[in-house]
C-alpha cells in the first residue's frame, strides 16, 4: 500500500502540480470518512499517514468500562493492556487493525480521495488562472461541442465559446490554437477559463508582443474598435517626438502588422494616429477617404455628441465603407456618432430636373408625364411624397383619387425599404 501511496503521491505532485501536503491531508480525510461509514468505529476515528514512510494508523477513541463491549467501549481487562492504570471511564485512544484499514483504503476512499485531489487540481486552476487574465495562451483543440471548443492547456481545460470565435475560422481537433484570457470562473464542476479570439483585447494583446516600442511604454494604443473576422482599428499615440507610433506598429516593410493580420487570418487592420483634436482623429480614422469638411455638431440625448463629414460623391462609399463597417468603426473608436453626407455637385436646373423626373419614374413604376408633374410641385423624393396627404397630391398636381393613392403607396413601400437598408 506506502507503495501504490507514494506513486499515486508522486505522480500528483509532479504532473498535476498539486501540493504533496494537501494531497496527504486530502487521503487522511477520504479513509476516515470512508472507514467511519464501514467499520464499526465512532465518530471520534481519526487517520495519521506518516509524512516520510506513508504508513497508514487509524484511532478509535473509546471508553473503558466494567460492563461488556460495544460501539466505543472496552473492557477493563483490555483496556489495562493499553495503559495499566487505566480507570473505570476513561477515554483510550486504540489503533484500527491495520489489515482492515487497508482493505478500506484500496476500496471504499478510492472515490473520495480522487474528489478531493479534484477539488485541489481545480483550485490550482483558479488561483493561476485568475491571475492571467488578460494573456495569450496557446493550447490544442480537444473536442468540438455544438461550435464550441475545449481546448487543452496542457494542466487544464478552457473554453472558446463560438460567440467568441472569429466567424469566418474553422478547427478540428488537435488544431493549435492561440487566444486570449478573457476570464477565469469558479464552477461546480471545475473553473471555467473562458478564452476569447474575437475581442477586441485580444488585437490589442497582440501588437503588446508584436511591437516592442509599447511594451515598453514607448508607444501607447488609445483605442481599439474591432469587427472580428473583417476589419480593426487600432489608435495610437507617443509622447516621444522621435518615435513615429503608426511606423513603429506597421513595422520595418510591414512585417510587424503582417504577423498580426496572418494570426487573425487575414483580418484588415488600419492604424490609426490618435490627436486630441476631434476633427484631426477623425480624418485620420476615416483614411482612406478624402474628406472635404468636417462641422462638430451638438451632443445628443444619449450623451453621444456627433460630429458631421461631408464629401465628394465619388469619395462616399469609400468613406461609409462596405456594409458601413468604415464609419461604424471609427464611430467606435472614436465615442462620436459620424454622419457622412456628400457634396451636390454644381448642375445645372434642367439637368438637375430632368434626373428627378427619371429617377422617381423609374422608383415609382410612373409615366415621365406624371414624374414630371411630381418634380414640378416640388416632389423630388419619395421621403416628400410621403410627407403629405393623399388629398393634397391630388389638389396640387391635378392627380385623380386613384392615381394619387398609387404613388403615395410606391413612394411609402421605396422609403421603407431604403429606411431598413440603413
Amino acid at each position: 500500500m506506502n507503495n501504490e501511496l507514494l506513486s499515486i503521491i508522486s505522480y500528483l505532485e509532479r504532473d498535476r502540480g498539486v501540493d504533496r501536503e494537501i494531497i496527504i491531508q486530502a487521503i487522511e480525510s477520504a479513509i476516515q470518512q470512508a472507514a467511519r461509514k464501514s467499520l464499526d468505529v465512532t465518530n471520534d476515528l481519526r487517520v495519521e499517514i506518516d509524512r516520510k514512510t506513508l504508513e497508514i494508523k487509524a484511532f478509535d477513541t473509546v471508553v473503558a468500562s466494567d460492563e461488556d463491549e460495544g460501539l466505543g467501549w472496552i473492557s477493563m481487562r483490555q483496556a489495562r493492556r493499553i495503559k495499566p492504570d487505566v480507570k473505570t471511564n476513561d477515554l483510550l485512544e486504540i489503533e484500527i487493525p491495520p489489515a482492515n484499514l487497508g482493505r478500506i483504503a484500496a476500496q471504499t476512499a478510492r472515490q473520495m480521495i480522487l474528489q478531493k485531489i479534484r477539488e485541489a487540481e481545480r483550485k490550482n486552476v483558479y488561483d493561476e488562472y485568475k491571475d492571467r487574465i488578460g494573456d495569450i495562451v496557446s493550447g490544442t483543440v480537444r473536442q468540438i461541442t455544438h461550435r464550441d471548443l475545449i481546448i487543452d492547456l496542457g494542466r487544464t481545460e478552457a473554453i472558446l465559446p463560438v460567440k467568441e470565435r472569429i466567424p469566418s475560422e474553422e478547427y478540428n481537433v488537435g488544431d493549435r490554437v492561440r487566444a486570449y484570457v478573457l476570464r477565469v470562473q469558479a464552477a461546480a464542476n471545475g473553473p471555467a477559463v473562458v478564452l476569447s479570439r474575437a475581442c477586441s483585447d485580444f488585437v490589442k494583446t497582440l501588437f503588446f508582443l508584436e511591437v516592442s516600442e509599447i511594451a515598453d511604454g514607448i508607444v501607447e494604443v488609445m483605442g481599439v474598435a474591432r469587427d472580428a473576422g473583417y476589419r480593426s482599428k487600432i489608435a495610437v499615440r507617443t509622447l516621444d517626438d522621435k518615435v513615429d507610433p503608426v511606423g513603429a506598429c506597421v513595422g520595418l516593410r510591414g512585417v510587424r502588422v503582417r504577423n498580426i493580420v496572418r494570426e487573425l487570418n487575414g483580418e484588415k487592420i488600419d492604424i490609426v494616429r490618435w490627436s486630441e483634436d476631434i476633427k484631426q482623429y477623425v480624418a485620420q480614422a476615416l483614411a482612406p477617404a478624402k474628406l472635404e469638411n468636417i462641422e462638430i455638431g451638438e451632443m445628443g440625448e444619449d450623451g453621444r455628441s456627433t460630429i458631421h463629414v461631408i464629401v465628394r460623391p465619388d469619395q462616399l462609399s469609400l468613406a461609409i465603407g462596405k456594409r458601413g463597417q468604415n464609419v461604424r468603426l471609427t464611430s467606435r473608436l472614436t465615442g462620436w456618432r459620424v454622419d457622412i453626407q456628400k457634396i451636390e455637385d454644381e448642375v445645372p436646373f434642367e439637368t438637375r430636373r430632368e434626373n428627378a423626373i427619371e429617377e422617381l419614374a423609374e422608383v415609382l413604376d410612373l409615366s415621365a408625364a406624371e414624374s414630371a408633374k411630381l418634380v414640378d410641385n416640388g416632389f423630388l423624393t419619395t421621403d416628400g411624397i410621403v410627407e403629405v396627404e393623399i388629398s393634397y397630391l391630388q389638389e396640387i398636381c391635378g392627380f385623380d383619387e386613384i392615381t394619387a393613392s398609387k404613388i403615395w403607396a410606391a413612394a411609402s413601400a421605396a422609403s421603407s425599404i431604403d429606411d431598413a437598408g440603413e
